[in-house]
């Protein structure tokens, strides 16, 4: 799918959904088809490669350069709903900077580019093409700390559940957000080399206090790396700590089931002795069976006030 933005002039921050590419435009494709990335290609001028670069998964964060077109490929964050839960990844976004304009090309719609073309940036221009891929850049950097926080909170979320579980439900949620974290740091520390190779690059210094962006999506990329390890290692002796609570609260159990078998073993025994085919104590007494019963609930409760004095129950 292709859509094509623009704004006017710097004076008016409405932005226009056009038909046809135009300079000065914002061309966002999202999971194109092989005849919409060859008009594009064929309009702007910009390489095949360039724009099957972000449709490979795999792909790492990069720059490459080709004649007056440059290449940006950056690892974005992404919810997705996995098992009625909520699970975190990361897809490969390219941003193409062309003589005349900017495209974006991402196998999903992000939450990211949605933000520019709802109007939620401010400042934001299709015609200050660095200033827009920049701008691009703080907001990837704002949403993995978004998403991180998220991970933080349902990671406690699920914490306070495991305190009283039994079941591996709420661990296998614990080992889905660790592997997020992993995505994340992974893709983060890509972004990192890239953000500071652009550092070098003029075209990304065009306008003023661009630099001071770069910088300070660089200083926020950096947070995100360091909540990234430090969520990712909280996590990890988390979970190694449940699973222990886990093991320990079903010994609990067993402790407790055993307990109750002992104490249920000992009127079934003595029951037993009675109602055997021989001559027992009371047998002709009018009252026996209240005595054997009396004898039964008296040793039943001696066992029970033991087992109990060992923390049994």
């Amino acid at each position: 799918m292709i859509s094509i933005y623009k704004n006017f002039n710097e004076t008016s921050h409405e932005l226009q959904k056009l038909d046809n590419i135009e300079p000065g435009c914002w061309i966002n494709i999202v999971a194109p088809s092989d005849q919409e990335l060859l008009l594009v290609s064929k309009k702007t001028g910009a390489p095949l490669e360039f724009l099957r670069a972000a449709l490979d998964e795999e792909e790492t964060s990069r720059i490459d350069t080709e004649d007056n077109n440059i290449l940006f490929v950056m690892d974005i964050p992404f919810t997705e709903m996995e098992a009625n839960s909520l699970t975190y990844d990361t897809y490969p976004l390219a941003i193409i900077h062309t003589e005349k304009e900017i495209i974006t090309v991402c196998l999903k719609n992000s939450k990211i580019l949605t933000d520019f073309v709802e109007g939620k940036v401010k400042s934001f221009f299709t015609f200050k093409r660095s200033r827009f891929i920049l701008q691009i850049l703080f907001k990837i950097s704002t949403y993995y700390l978004l998403h991180l926080r998220q991970i933080d909170k349902k990671s406690l979320m699920i914490e306070r559940k495991l305190h009283k579980s039994m079941k591996n439900k709420e661990l296998i949620q614990l080992l889905s957000l660790e592997k997020s974290l992993v995505y994340f740091s992974t893709s983060l520390k890509s972004n990192e080399i890239t953000l500071e190779k652009m550092l070098k690059l003029e075209i990304m210094q065009k306008y003023p206090e661009d630099k001071d962006v770069l910088e300070d999506v660089i200083i926020e990329n950096k947070q995100a790396i360091e909540m990234a390890t430090i969520y990712s290692n909280i996590l990890s002796g988390t979970m190694d700590a449940f699973a222990s609570v886990i093991s320990n609260n079903l010994n609990m159990v067993m402790k407790f089931l055993a307990s109750i078998t002992i104490v249920m073993a000992i009127p079934t025994m003595i029951s037993g002795l009675f109602g055997m085919n021989v001559l027992v104590p009371f047998a002709n007494n009018p009252n026996g069976f209240y005595i054997i019963l009396a004898i039964i609930v008296s040793i039943a409760l001696v066992a029970a006030f033991v087992l109990g004095k060992k923390d049994m129950f």
